[in-house]
Formats: structure tokens, C-alpha cells, sequence
């Protein structure tokens, strides 16, 4: 099974924010691959779909960013399962412009809280990570500090811009699930 992790906060107030984009890109992909309902999965909502042979889960951890790895824990346990190859990590990132993407095999959390924690628990950098760019066109925005920047809501054109872009990069995470980072990287990055 494929596992495709978003980075996000749980509650309303962070829906649109910057710091929610693995969640919207999520959201495209369930979208897309046919919907109905999320269910409770411990700490975290799942969404279950089929992509041709390969079974894939959706997860939105509920335990706010920082906590993001902790839903991890039943599939590290799993004999079969590796991180290497079956997780994809959707999340923000303020290095890249607004609405770019990068798919990377593994690689440091950079930063990124949510990341550390993924890596926390993985006990590597080992993993897929699909970064999606919300650095604003006038970098002075960016400011002071980056947590009150990541956890602010994009203005209503940017917010559009972001989500014109998400079917190419559900395109991306479909690639990904059917022939691996390596290939998906060179088609879209």
C-alpha cells in the first residue's frame, strides 16, 4: 500500500492557510480518484482509493503540524511497508514560489516542523516529499517571523493560483504511485 501523507492543521481557522496546502492537494486527489467520506483513523483522517493495482491511503493527521509523524506508527510496524518507497509527503514550502513543486526522494526537513517530526519517527530522510511553493512574489511579505507568514491565509488571487496548479501536481502524485519518485521527478519537477 502507498501512502500519501498532507501536512496540516486540523481546525477550521487553518484551512486556508499556507501551512494546509498538502491538505488541499489531498483533497484534489480524493477529488479526483472518486470522493466519499474520510474516516477516523487513530489520530488522523484517511481515505482509501485503488489506482490500478496499487492500493493507496490518504492520511490528514489531526494532531496539528508539529505532531505530523506520530500517525506514522501502525505502518513503520508493518513488515512489508518501507518509507523509501511507500510514503509521499505533501507539504508547504516558503523556499519555492507560489505554486511550483518538487518532488524529491529524501532530503532534510529543511526547517520544517512537520517534516522533522515525519523523520523523527521514519528515524531518516528516506521518504518522497512533493514541495509546494508558497514563497509570495514580493518577498519582503515573508517579514518577520515565518510561523505568523505560514499560518496566515494566502490572499484570494494566490490562494486561485495555488489551486489552478493542483491538478498538474495530482498528475504528479499519480506518477509517483504508478512508477516510482525517480520517473515523477523527471516528468514534473
Amino acid at each position: 500500500m502507498k501512502l500519501i501523507l498532507g501536512l496540516g492543521n486540523p481546525d477550521p481557522e487553518y484551512a486556508e492557510t499556507r501551512h494546509n496546502v498538502g491538505w488541499w492537494l489531498l483533497d484534489a486527489c480524493h477529488e479526483r480518484w472518486g470522493g466519499g467520506a474520510w474516516k477516523r483513523d487513530g489520530e488522523a483522517l484517511a481515505a482509501d482509493h485503488r489506482l490500478g493495482d496499487v492500493r493507496v491511503r490518504l492520511v490528514k493527521p489531526l494532531t496539528y503540524m508539529n505532531l505530523s509523524g506520530r500517525v506514522l506508527g501502525q505502518y513503520l510496524r508493518r513488515p512489508l511497508w518501507k518509507a523509501a518507497d511507500d510514503l509521499l509527503v505533501l507539504v508547504d514550502e516558503v523556499a519555492l514560489p507560489l505554486a511550483a513543486m518538487r518532488l524529491r526522494p529524501k532530503g532534510s526537513p529543511g526547517g520544517h516542523n512537520g517534516l522533522k517530526d515525519v523523520q523523527r519517527m521514519v528515524g531518516s530522510g528516506d521518504y518522497a516529499r512533493l514541495r509546494i511553493g508558497i514563497r509570495p512574489e514580493d518577498e519582503r511579505r515573508l517579514g518577520g517571523d515565518l510561523a505568523d507568514f505560514v499560518l496566515a491565509k494566502f490572499g484570494k488571487d494566490e490562494a486561485a493560483f495555488v489551486r489552478e496548479a493542483l491538478p498538474r501536481m495530482v498528475e504528479a502524485v499519480e506518477c509517483w504511485v504508478a512508477h516510482g519518485v525517480l520517473e515523477a521527478m523527471n516528468r514534473f519537477n
